[in-house]
């Protein structure tokens, strides 16, 4: 950490704030503070304007936040056994300008203390939850990383022993990772940020101009009328009318029934319009009241309409651009790690836009979602690349084993060395046990052909018996001896082999230990198949080839016996 000897509250101290990401900001930064919004921080950190605060809260607030944290500094050293100095420092994380200012940090910069003004409800918080709540966190987490301490004394206090809570706060690798994550997102956002020319978020809509007031005198009266009998006698009738339809009759009543009512309201509708053309002037004011009153409610129903339609078409526009740029986002990301691995990202777009009654707390609350759901899926990005990195390094040469590249990125580092190392392994040990197969086929192979030749080389340098005796011997030879000679519908020669033919001129050569040649093999029966220019015969015939060549030989040996008799 850089100590910078500033003043807090000075000018300098306020000009070097302008410059860093503080740890004050920190909370509205990721969208948590109550107090200011995230497009109220983009728009002061971009114009460099500062938030003002009141005569009221200068006074009531900050002023008294001084000194209340005087006095209770004076009780935390006292606990501590240690001096807390108040100070200002900077440092750079990941080309991220931090700055942190402390209430007090200790003399080796292992501690820091962070007070606040007496609040029941924060109280209530951080000794129930026993945690700093996200309003005040992201705070503590900065001044963590900036001086680099490994804890902070969270106090809240009226700067009295009785009105004192405290919480010891230490940093979480999940939440430094949000906090680094939010801010680097932030610093993209300001440099893309450009000004709203948007009304202030408190508007008083403005109706049209009031009318003047109303006034109206009417004079007169009814002279004469037998309203009050009509009344009594038609509505005497009216109720007897019968409603109970079985009988041809009741239907040709309930005709005539209809007829007659509706000669009743056309007799009275008649009876009204006399009377009010008797006072034109009233007649003529009732209408006009209609008039504008029918006028007033057309016009309020098209604006309710209208706005409810207006509203939620900015909602859904302001939902659907959310999207797109967090669409846009997790393109560049894939572009950036060089493979479409990124999940599908969703924020809660709908749900942050939820209560909120102005355009610009609509944009606010998209603005912040958006900005979170954006640092979730950089984090992520981050890991793919580096899991990609992990994997193509260790298993360069290997990567057939990881067909499923696509799925196994996503787990944790750790795991996934895990999982490389334990293919890896698997893989050689495979190979391992593949060599040590292939290296007893051939001993045996070999040995095999070892003998067939030293069979074949004792059986040839015994004295052959004359023609008569060795027919007879021949004769007297079992059917599966090695030296039986080859006939015609012999077994060995015509049973069809099975497979594909792998068996080469050369390998029955080094296994007998002398050349034979392709025609003489086929003049024992056994004809090659060739591919290529190689000579292939089945396997299985190997034992017959052997057995065919002694027979051969002996054959041999015998027509050169007799002609030397």
């Amino acid at each position: 950490m850089k100590t910078l000897n500033l003043v807090q509250g000075s000018p300098e101290w306020l000009a070097a704030r302008a410059k860093h990401f503080t740890a004050s900001e920190a909370a509205a930064m990721l969208g948590q503070s109550d107090k200011v919004k995230r497009t109220e921080l983009l728009h002061m950190k971009a114009t460099g304007t500062a938030k003002e605060f009141s005569d009221w809260v200068q006074k009531n607030l900050l002023d008294k936040g001084h000194e209340v944290e005087a006095a209770t500094r004076v009780i935390i050293e006292q606990r501590m056994g240690e001096d807390l100095y108040p100070t200002t420092g900077s440092t750079e994380v990941e080309g991220l300008p931090l700055l942190a200012s402390f209430d007090g940090i200790t003399m080796l910069e292992d501690t820091c203390w962070e007070n606040k003004l007496w609040n029941a409800n924060l109280v209530e918080y951080i000794q129930t939850q026993q945690d700093a709540p996200a309003t005040h966190w992201p705070q503590l987490e900065q001044q963590l990383l900036v001086s680099g301490a490994t804890r902070v004394l969270f106090t809240v206090s009226d700067g009295t022993e009785s009105r004192l809570a405290e919480l010891w706060y230490e940093s979480k690798p999940e939440r430094r990772a949000q906090l680094i994550g939010g801010w680097k997102q932030f610093a993209k956002d300001l440099a893309e940020y450009k000004p709203d020319a948007e009304q202030p978020a408190n508007l008083t809509g403005k109706a049209p101009d009031t009318l003047p007031a109303l006034r109206i005198e009417v004079t007169g009266m009814v002279t004469a009328s037998n309203l009050a009998d009509f009344k009594e006698t038609a509505l005497a009738a009216i109720r007897s009318v019968n409603r109970t339809l079985d009988t041809d009759q009741d239907f040709a009543d309930a005709e005539q029934s209809v007829k007659w009512c509706e000669e009743v309201e056309t007799r009275l509708k008649a009876a009204k319009e006399h009377a009010l053309s008797q006072t034109t002037s009233i007649d003529q004011l009732f209408k006009t009241i209609d008039d504008i009153s029918a006028e007033a409610r057309k016009v309020r129903l098209d604006l309710e309409k209208l706005v409810k339609q207006r509203k939620e078409a900015i909602r859904d526009s302001i939902i659907l651009d959310a999207k797109n740029q967090l669409a846009a986002h997790v393109t560049s990301l894939n572009a950036t790690i060089g493979k479409s691995y990124m999940p599908a990202m969703a924020g809660d777009f709908a749900g942050a836009i939820k209560g909120k009654r102005t355009l610009a707390s609509l944009r606010d609350a998209a603005n912040t979602e958006l900005a979170r759901v954006k640092v979730e899926a950089t984090a992520i990005a981050d890991k793919l690349a580096a899991n990609l990195k992990t994997l193509h390094t260790l298993a360069a040469d290997h990567l057939f084993l990881f067909a499923d590249e696509a799925l196994i990125v996503h787990k944790s580092p750790d795991d996934l060395a895990l999982l490389i190392k334990s293919r890896l392994d698997d893989h050689q040990q495979a190979e391992r046990e593949r060599q040590q197969r292939e290296a007893e086929q051939r001993r045996q192979d070999e040995a095999a052909a070892a003998k067939a030749a030293a069979d074949a080389e004792a059986k040839a340098a015994v004295p052959v018996a004359a023609p008569a005796a060795a027919m007879k011997e021949q004769e007297a030879m079992p059917e599966h001896s090695l030296f039986v000679l080859p006939a015609a519908g012999n077994s060995d020669v015509d049973a069809a082999p099975r497979g594909t033919p792998t068996l080469r001129l050369g390998m029955i050569n080094e296994r007998l230990g002398f050349s034979v040649s392709v025609q003489l093999l086929a003049s024992l029966g056994f004809t090659a198949t060739q591919e290529g220019a190689a000579r292939l015969f089945h396997e299985e015939d190997f034992i017959p080839i052997c057995r065919a060549l002694v027979a051969h030989i002996r054959t041999v040996a015998t027509g050169d016996q007799q002609k030397a008799a």
